[in-house]
C-alpha cells in the first residue's frame, strides 16, 4: 500500500476496463490508495509502459497514471490493442507520457480516416509500421506530401505497408530531391522522372548518396549501359548493389553474356544460374 501526502485529481477520461483509483484522507492526514491503484499500475507494467523492476518511489503518481491510461484508451478507441502497446513504447515511450495528450495526435487520425481515405484498421498498420507518424503534423508535413505522392502517380497509399508508412512519413522535399537527382544526374526529363518513381515508389525512400548513386554511377561505368535501358526499366533501382546487381554482372560477364536488364535481375537464383552456367 502507498501513501502520499500530496492532494491530486483523476482525469476525466477513463478506460472502460481499468477502474478508477479511489482514496480517502486516514486518520494520520495521509491519503491512501485502494488496491484499484495498484491494479493499474500492474496494467501498464504488462503494458511496458512501466518497467516492472521500477521501485516503489518512482512509480507514477496518481495523475500520471490516469493521464497515461487516457491514453491507451483513445489508442484503444481506434482499433489498437493491448498486443500493439509494447511496440509503441519501444519506438515512441514518449507517448505515454505526461507531455502528450490525445489532443496531440488525433490530428494524424482525422488525416489518414478523411485525407487518406483510411480503414480504422490500415491506420493502425501504418502507424505500427511507422510509429513517428503519430508526431507528425497533419498540415505542414502529410498532407503536402500526400498531395506530392498522388502527384507522382503513387497508388494504394492508404495499405499498412512498411513502403507506404515510411513514404508518408517522408517530408516532401527529400521527396523532391529524388526526382532532381533522376533528372540532373541520371538525365531523365522531369516527366520521365516522375514516371520512374511512380512505377517504383520505393526510388523515394532511397537514400541518394548511399544507394541511388552508386547504383548509376555502377551501370554506366562498370556495366556500360545506356540510358534507354534505365527509361525503359527503372526498377533497376530497387535491387541490392551487391548481392545482386554485381554478382549476377560479373557472372554474365565472365561468360561474355549481355543480356536485358529485366531479365538479368527479375529472374529468380535458380532460373538465372541455371540458365547461365
Amino acid at each position: 500500500m502507498f501513501f502520499l501526502q500530496t492532494p491530486y485529481s483523476h482525469s476525466q477520461i477513463q478506460p472502460s476496463n481499468i477502474i478508477i483509483p479511489n482514496r480517502f484522507p486516514n486518520r494520520n492526514g495521509y491519503i491512501k490508495f485502494r488496491t484499484t491503484y495498484r491494479e493499474n499500475l500492474r496494467y501498464l507494467k504488462t503494458l511496458t509502459i512501466i518497467n516492472p523492476n521500477t521501485k516503489p518511489n518512482n512509480l507514477p503518481l496518481p495523475d500520471a497514471v490516469d493521464h497515461i491510461l487516457a491514453t491507451v484508451t483513445f489508442l484503444k478507441s481506434h482499433s489498437f490493442s493491448d498486443a500493439d502497446i509494447p511496440r509503441l513504447v519501444h519506438h515512441s515511450p514518449h507517448l505515454f507520457t505526461t507531455s502528450i495528450n490525445p489532443a496531440d495526435i488525433s490530428p494524424v487520425f482525422h488525416f489518414l480516416s478523411d485525407d487518406l481515405l483510411a480503414t480504422a484498421e490500415d491506420s493502425r498498420g501504418l502507424i505500427l509500421r511507422c510509429p513517428k507518424l503519430l508526431f507528425t503534423n497533419a498540415d505542414y508535413f502529410l498532407r503536402p506530401t500526400l498531395q506530392f505522392l498522388r502527384h507522382v502517380g503513387v497508388r494504394n497509399l492508404n495499405r499498412p505497408t512498411n513502403r507506404n508508412a515510411h513514404l508518408l512519413n517522408t517530408r516532401v522535399e527529400k521527396l523532391h530531391l529524388r526526382v532532381k537527382f533522376m533528372e540532373e544526374v541520371v538525365g531523365f526529363s522531369y516527366e520521365e522522372a516522375i514516371n520512374a518513381c511512380g512505377r517504383l515508389p520505393a526510388i523515394l525512400g532511397y537514400d541518394v548518396e548511399n544507394n541511388l548513386w552508386p547504383k548509376f554511377v555502377y551501370l554506366v561505368k562498370e556495366m556500360e549501359r545506356e540510358l534507354e535501358e534505365l527509361k525503359k526499366f527503372p526498377q533497376y533501382f530497387g535491387f541490392s548493389l551487391e548481392k545482386r546487381i554485381v554478382p549476377r554482372h560479373l557472372h554474365l560477364k565472365e561468360r561474355g553474356v549481355r543480356i536485358p536488364l529485366n531479365r538479368m535481375l527479375m529472374w529468380g537464383d535458380d532460373k538465372f544460374y541455371t540458365k547461365w552456367k
